[in-house]
Parts: structure tokens; sequence; C-alpha cells
């Protein structure tokens, strides 16, 4: 990881919206293990719809996390941690590429290589 220097860290309510995202956010990495793969397409293709047609993550704004200076939740939770982040970049692979490859590694798990879903 390169050194980019942050841009005005972001500020966020840890409000229940707040550990709501983080939650969710969480299950999306280990849904593709606990989920069938149907399920877990479907809840990608919800969220690249809602970037498709509100060009934003509709949580943001419930635990006032700033968006300005490409500002995400992962940039949030990566700043958080203190880890410098390139936000335009990241920002690009979460919203283009991060769900499309969960939801293919999900697909491969799932029925590729065999592997059932330990909850549903």
């Amino acid at each position: 990881m390169q050194n980019v220097p942050v841009q005005n860290t972001s500020d966020s309510s840890h409000n229940f919206s707040f550990w709501f995202h983080l939650f969710i956010t969480i299950l999306a990495w280990i849904g593709p293990f606990l989920f069938s793969w149907y399920l877990m397409v479907a809840a990608y293709l919800i969220v690249i719809l809602q970037f498709m047609v509100f060009d934003k993550c509709l949580l943001n704004a419930k635990h006032d996390l700033k968006t300005e200076g490409d500002a995400t939740f992962y940039s949030y939770l990566f700043e958080q941690m203190g880890m410098e982040m390139d936000r335009p970049r990241l920002k690009k692979f979460v919203r283009i590429y991060l769900y499309p490859i969960l939801g293919a590694f999900t697909v491969l798990w799932q029925l590729y290589f065999g592997f059932e879903a330990i909850l549903f």
C-alpha cells in the first residue's frame, strides 16, 4: 500500500445505523460461507443497483458519514484503524469491482467447489 495523505479524515456517528452498516458489510464478506449462493448474489445485485441508481450508499447518511473527498464507509473504517487510503481508487474498487468479485467467489465456492452454505 502506498503512502497517500489522508484527505480530511471522515467523521461518523456511531449510532444504530453505523453498527447495522458494519454488520451488513461484514456479512457481505462472510456471507458466501453462511448463505446460499442465490441469496448472496441477490444481495450483491441490490448493492450494485443502489450504486448505479443513487450513486451512493444510502446508509452513509443515516450515520452522518460525510462523503466529500471520495470518502466511503470502507475508507472511514480503514482510516479509523490508522491506515491511509487512496480514497478515489478504493471508492472505484468498492463501487465497480468488489461486489461482482464477491458474487463470483460465492458461486465458485458453492457450485464449482461444492461447499454447502452453513445456515441457508
